[in-house]
């Protein structure tokens, strides 16, 4: 049964038709009109408390959000809409264990899965705390046998390869995680991800690694997941041609699924299986057992920081006023330049080489949960949704992507992010690669004015026709907005605060647009279509049953492929 959204409540009550014509939205768009003339650097100028005003702690993590084109009567004016749409409900019940996932009838109770197990929360008379802790014994117990080598092949030899199959948030999650925590994992072992279906992937994988001492983990929510299920299978091909038996499933393979009869059929025995239910949606199961190549890369206790991390930002984010709550201040910033502004994107930029992952995992977060034009009734929206959301590491991308940020026609909102101590101190290089992310904000706000340039080049003594020829090359308009988030270190606990952060921000807006964050119709339609052409891919007769370019596509593939 499909729940009604408090905001559409609130838009018959006006006898209104759609989000946009709520008292709140009507208001801040005559808001933006003024305040698209502000200029931040104006802004500052004028409140010299602008700074302490418009920044928050919490959970490890600081948020400067002042470098934003925003005074104290936008914010308001945003919380107003967040109130409107009834945000604070909604969340209560995300966290009760609602059906929040309308169109698949399901809860989405990612935050259980991080909440202390000696806190009951019943479900459907059934206490879910107790599979939870059950799961989370059996993580333990397995990667600790595999750290201290307990756990070995089937011809006696210590794992020292795990190859991580899985797509999406089965792998999205558990890669980032254990690329941002390098410092803490064991280096004895090396894990390899394969998500694709391009055989070069699974190649090049197997290429690397010692049949003897590799251990495979299948992460499959359903276990029927095409390039999973295929990878898995060539995975078992490969092992069993080098081993020449099928026992060798039973030392190198595990599973992380929630259905156990499928991963048995497979052949892995059901002591090799763990669970995770369909409460956990696929880019929210990092913290489920999805999360097994973690606790082997770093070990279960490090795993439990993740998920205090992340149990600390949930209480945040469910106890905090709304003025304070950074991931409610996050989302609002978005839906403001989203909605109000018109941007189309979103940069995140990571000062830090070991959080590479993160832009791509936001992109699912973000642009899987919110790429949507139907709002949970199947009414089509009339604004806009999900960002494109992009970015690398700095300072590589000082080079290439933000040099559209400083000087491009579009000005797109940017995350900037930095840890305070460094897992490797080297010389000056922290005091630098931190001078360089501090001066990126400050550029993209100040910028670089006509007439800063014009006396800079004078007092260089170049001359005035030379000058005027340089000066609109060099012009930076500045005005960019940007957030900045510090922290002291990259350690389990921050990296657990800092992705519940982004998980939360995603669903406050979706409950500002009125969509289900927790579905994906448009992947399984590609999913679907993918498995109907595999037919019309064998072969050399040529297809016509699909639109004529897809035809032509198919047929020039099977022209291609002949000797």
């Amino acid at each position: 049964m499909l729940i009604e959204c408090e905001g559409l409540k609130t838009i018959r009550k006006y006898g209104l038709s759609t989000l946009t014509e709520l008292p709140a939205w009507k208001n801040l768009q005559k808001h933006q009109r003024g305040a698209a003339q502000w200029r931040i650097r104006d802004l500052f100028a004028a409140d010299t408390d602008r700074f302490e005003r418009f920044s928050t702690e919490a959970c490890g993590v600081f948020l400067d959000y002042s470098k934003n084109l925003i005074d104290e009567e936008t914010i308001n004016r945003l919380l107003d809409l967040a109130t409107e749409t009834d945000v604070e409900a909604w969340r209560e019940r995300m966290f009760a264990g609602d059906v929040v996932n309308v169109t698949e009838n399901r809860r989405a109770l990612h935050t259980a899965l991080r909440r202390e197990t000696d806190k009951s929360l019943i479900i459907d008379d059934t206490d879910v705390m107790a599979g939870i802790d059950s799961v989370k014994t059996h993580m333990r117990d397995f990667s600790d046998a595999v750290r201290n080598g307990s756990w070995t092949g089937v011809t006696g030899k210590r794992i020292t390869d795990i190859v991580c199959i899985g797509i999406g948030g089965s792998s999205l999650g558990p890669r980032m995680v254990t690329k941002a925590l390098g410092p803490y994992a064991d280096s004895s072992l090396k894990l390899h991800y394969v998500s694709t279906a391009d055989g070069g992937m699974i190649g090049d994988a197997l290429a690397k690694v010692p049949w003897q001492s590799t251990l495979f983990i299948v992460s499959s929510k359903t276990f029927t997941t095409g390039e999973t299920s295929l990878n898995a299978s060539t995975a078992r091909d490969w092992m069993m041609q080098q081993s020449g038996g099928a026992e060798m499933i039973e030392k190198h393979f595990v599973a992380t699924t929630a259905d156990v009869d499928r991963a048995i059929e497979f052949g892995i025995p059901r002591e090799n299986i763990f669970e995770m239910w369909d409460w956990v949606g696929g880019r929210f199961s990092l913290w489920s057992s999805v999360g097994l190549p973690i606790t082997l890369a770093v070990g279960m206790d490090r795993f439990e920081e993740l998920l205090a991390g992340a149990r600390s930002m949930d209480d945040h984010f469910q106890s905090a006023p709304l003025n304070q709550n950074m991931p409610v201040i996050l989302a609002m910033l978005g839906i403001w330049y989203i909605n109000f502004f018109g941007i189309k994107a979103h940069a995140v930029f990571p000062y830090d080489h070991r959080l590479n992952r993160l832009p791509a995992y936001l992109q699912q977060i973000d642009m899987e949960s919110h790429g949507k034009a139907v709002d949970r009734d199947g009414n089509t929206v009339d604004y806009d949704t999900a960002p494109v959301i992009w970015g690398k590491p700095g300072t590589n991308c000082q080079h290439s992507l933000l040099q559209k940020l400083h000087q491009g026609l579009d000005f797109v909102p940017a995350d900037f992010m930095a840890a305070a101590d460094p897992h490797t101190p080297m010389g000056d290089h922290h005091n630098v690669l931190l001078a360089n992310f501090l001066a990126q904000t400050e550029a993209l706000m100040m910028g670089n004015t006509e007439n800063d340039i014009r006396t800079g080049l004078q007092d260089r003594g170049i001359d005035a026709d030379e000058i005027e020829a340089l000066l609109p090359h060099r012009v930076l308009p500045g005005n960019r907005p940007t957030n900045t988030l510090l922290f002291r270190r990259l350690d389990p606990f921050t990296m657990g605060a800092l992705v519940a952060l982004y998980e939360h921000k995603a669903f406050v807006q979706g409950i500002i647009w009125n969509i289900n964050s927790f579905d994906q119709w448009g992947v399984e339609l590609g999913k679907k279509l993918a498995g109907e052409m595999l037919a019309d891919l064998d072969g050399d007769v040529p297809v016509d049953n699909h639109d004529p370019s897809t035809n032509g596509l198919i047929n020039r593939l099977k022209e291609f492929r002949k000797p």
